[in-house]
């Protein structure tokens, strides 16, 4: 079965697609995004299946909703909301990856060390990025060797 055969497979695609299209910059800061309907025919999905996608990115702090005015791409600094906890940054850089394949199940995540390198944070900020990975159950810790991508059920 393909990952696009199931509504959880449309989600994680049309979130990726879309946060690759803010990423090569056809959604400027502060751009709104097109319509919930022109984005459900545009990747051929129900709204629910699209707004799965929507609440992900604005959990990865990536777009805003402004009641009246649809949904935004939020600053560098994380929009009308505030700024874009460090943590969140780097978590959703990692969802990204995990999302499009490019860490694929059972693949090592990088240390802690090494993200906090690579980002430019500290390893406690690297840290909770992993632990909010883990929550979400895209990622699981084992004792004394890393942490690892988890399956999807």
């Amino acid at each position: 079965m393909s990952p696009r055969s199931t509504a959880w497979g449309a989600y994680r695609e049309i979130a990726t697609a879309l946060r690759e299209r803010i990423a090569g910059g056809e959604f400027a800061p502060g751009a709104a995004l097109p319509s919930e309907a022109d984005l459900c025919e545009q990747y051929a999905v129900a709204r629910n299946t699209l707004r799965r996608a929507l609440d992900q990115l604005a959990a990865d702090g990536l777009i805003v909703t402004h009641p009246g005015r649809g949904r935004v791409v939020a600053d560098a600094q994380g929009g009308a909301g505030g700024s874009v906890p460090q943590y969140r940054a780097v978590a959703a850089q990692l969802r990204a990856l995990i999302d499009s394949g490019d860490l694929a199940p059972g693949d090592p995540l990088p240390s802690e060390s090494a993200l906090a390198q690579s980002h430019g944070v500290s390893r406690g900020t690297a840290r909770h990025a992993l632990a909010e990975l883990e929550g979400a159950g895209l990622v699981e810790a084992v004792h004394g060797r890393g942490r690892f991508v988890r399956q999807r059920q």
